[in-house]
């Protein structure tokens, strides 16, 4: 795995957690060229590890030491600081801001592979836990889309990175709970996402903060239906997903 180091970002200061999470990220621009100048802007003040772009190549642009900027306000498994707890990679990819004509931009296998590669050596290297393996939707939900509900997830759980539950029959997606609904069973889907990692309250109502980490949720782990809503596959896939954790 060849990593080129030949850009270096500014904006970066100094840890004050462990090393315990991995972020990954789209660019959500243009291009790479336009996101590696932006990330190694002073002025912008955003930056992240690592770029990889769509044929595969790899940029680091951070120090592992060091805490970049790319996670911004957010939070997971109760760390608010998530820039001084984890790695981040920005992964080239238009998303949600620069779209196809035909829906959003696949990530190429050769982008991919980079990544599964990277990942891999960064959580051999700090022994991060699968269910620290998260995009930057998880930890912002109110404000993050990126990687997307087109990012291969399943890709990466197959090559043993990430937390992930299969399953062999067709999903219920049977609708449970709406916006404004309140039910003991929204509590316990509530206590569920918490314990994955989402930052949320156990109210036993269905408001706006639940259903935006509802589709943070769909997002990564039931990215073809992402409803917002709680339907009886989603509640199964949380109690997988928390029967997963030690």
């Amino acid at each position: 795995m060849k990593i080129d180091t030949s850009n270096t970002s500014p904006n970066f200061n100094e840890r004050t957690l462990p090393i315990t999470q991995l972020v990954l990220h789209y660019t959500g621009m243009e291009s790479g060229q336009a996101a590696l100048e932006r990330l190694c802007d002073a002025d912008a003040k955003v930056s992240a590890h690592y770029l990889v772009h769509e044929d595969g190549r790899i940029a680091q642009l951070v120090e592992e030491k060091k805490r970049a900027w790319h996670a911004g306000v957010g939070s997971w498994r109760g760390i608010t600081d998530i820039n001084s707890s984890s790695i981040g990679i920005e992964i080239v990819n238009g998303g949600h801001n620069f779209p196809n004509a035909g829906g959003l931009p696949p990530y190429p296998d050769a982008q991919i592979n980079a990544v599964i590669a990277l990942s891999k050596a960064i959580l051999q290297r700090y022994d991060i836990q699968p269910w620290n393996v998260i995009g930057h939707s998880d930890l912002a939900p109110e404000r993050k889309e990126d990687p997307g509900e087109h990012f291969p997830w399943s890709s990466l759980a197959a090559a043993g990175l990430g937390l992930w539950a299969e399953f062999e029959l067709e999903p219920d997606e049977r609708v449970l709970f709406e916006l404004g609904d309140r039910d003991r069973g929204v509590s316990i889907i509530q206590q569920g996402l918490g314990q994955i990692g989402y930052d949320i309250a156990v109210t036993g109502q269905f408001e706006v903060k639940t259903k935006a980490v509802m589709i943070a949720f769909q997002r990564h782990w039931r990215p073809n239906n992402i409803s917002g809503l709680i339907d009886i596959d989603c509640l199964q896939r949380v109690g997988a997903l928390v029967r997963l954790l030690p």
